[in-house]
């Protein structure tokens, strides 16, 4: 019995030791991802408008998007727009109009460019988005193995055989 709690102490502490270390890491790599999302939006310097946003939005009234929420909050404004602009319709439906017009309807060309702008726009910032819950949850898992690890290795050190003179 004291070899096979020998082996599960040793295997324990092995585990715990990996997760300890794994942990950080993956904590320092959730934080620079955050810093790095936030630079990127920043430096597109996109700004909700002073005028015109819709109630829900109200609170982002003049400022600049720098988060994965407020990414996602100026996407859904975009989308909000977009549906105005276009009658609804997506950039292949335009598309779709425009090649059945013969391909040479001005007005059906510059609403398709309209349609693949704001399309981009909104799909760039729903990728920072994604990315930001990307980064809270290699945040949280790397929290989570850092404390699993530690414990593990609590848990082995109790395990270890202890001579008769020691306590």
């Amino acid at each position: 019995m004291d070899g096979s709690r020998r082996r599960a102490g040793t295997l324990l502490g092995t585990v715990g030791i990996a997760l300890a270390a794994a942990g950080p890491v993956m904590l320092l790599r959730g934080r620079s991802g955050r810093k790095e999302i936030r630079a990127e939006l920043a430096a597109q310097k996109i700004t909700f408008p002073d005028r015109g946003l819709p109630a829900e939005l109200a609170a982002y009234v003049g400022r600049g998007v720098e988060t994965g929420p407020e990414a996602h909050a100026y996407a859904q404004f975009i989308k909000r727009n977009l549906a105005h602009a276009t009658g609804g319709r997506t950039y292949a439906e335009i598309t779709a109009e425009l090649h059945a017009a013969g391909g040479d309807d001005e007005t059906l060309a510059k609403l398709r460019q309209t349609a693949f702008m704001g399309q981009s726009l909104r799909a760039s910032l729903m990728s920072a988005y994604q990315a930001w819950h990307l980064t809270t949850l290699v945040t949280g898992l790397g929290a989570a193995l850092t404390g699993l690890g530690a414990a593990l290795v609590v848990t082995a050190d109790a395990l270890a055989p202890r001579s008769p003179n020691q306590s």
